[in-house]
């Protein structure tokens, strides 16, 4: 793993954006809760969850649900559509970590397996607008992570090449898989994910346990 002082300074910090900068596990665990009790299926816990809930609904839903993905989906966002903005919460040192980042100057981005309608919507509600240029989510590409395809349609327009100096932070393995494929500089942040065997083949450079931590690194 790379040294922050080894490393070129970042001219552009792509953000995950649920439990990397907003604390969304509570949300998570209900819509997933409701889904599995509606279609007769014994609900994952919260640690299950936690453990599993990282592709965007398109790809796992029908791993997980056959051909009944399409209703899963529709009861998912039943339950998310209620109660999402009333408990968006960001995570503590978020909104610092945001305005050091344009303080430095770096583009700065969302890449998320959130919807992206959802996304921005969410983005507007907590008012970040100022501080991240773009956010891109779930189906505003061909494929969502951990396909590179999000991480180019941020940069696209900048001037930024995928490379080291562009920073991939993220709490899940989806989100290193996607750095590693744009070939961008992963970061690891937070996250029971971040000592899982599942990682070695997409091991972070840089690793930090939060939004504070994060800011140290920059």
């Amino acid at each position: 793993m790379s040294r922050p002082s080894e490393l070129a300074p970042p001219r552009a910090i792509l953000f995950d954006w649920d439990n990397t900068l907003v604390d969304t596990w509570p949300t998570i665990v209900e819509c997933y809760r409701d889904t599995f009790t509606a279609l007769g299926e014994t609900p994952w816990t919260a640690e299950q969850v936690r453990a599993r809930a990282h592709g965007s609904l398109r790809d796992v839903f029908p791993a997980l649900f056959g051909e009944r993905a399409p209703d899963a989906e529709r009861i998912f966002y039943e339950t998310f559509y209620r109660i999402h903005l009333d408990r968006l919460t960001p995570l503590p040192g978020a909104t610092d970590l945001l305005a050091h980042c344009r303080a430095r100057g770096c583009y700065v981005a969302v890449v998320s397996n959130k919807v992206g309608e959802n996304l921005r919507t969410e983005l507007g509600h907590l008012g970040w607008q100022h501080w991240i240029a773009r956010a891109v989510g779930a189906k505003d590409c061909a494929r969502d992570k951990p396909a590179p395809d999000p991480i180019f349609k941020a940069l696209e327009g900048t001037g930024i090449a995928p490379d080291e100096t562009v920073w991939m932070v993220g709490d899940t393995p989806a989100d290193l898989k996607c750095a590693h494929a744009a070939g961008c500089l992963p970061v690891l942040v937070g996250g029971e994910a971040s000592l899982r065997g599942d990682l070695l083949a997409h091991a972070p450079r840089l690793r930090a346990r939060n939004c504070h931590d994060l800011v140290a690194l920059f």
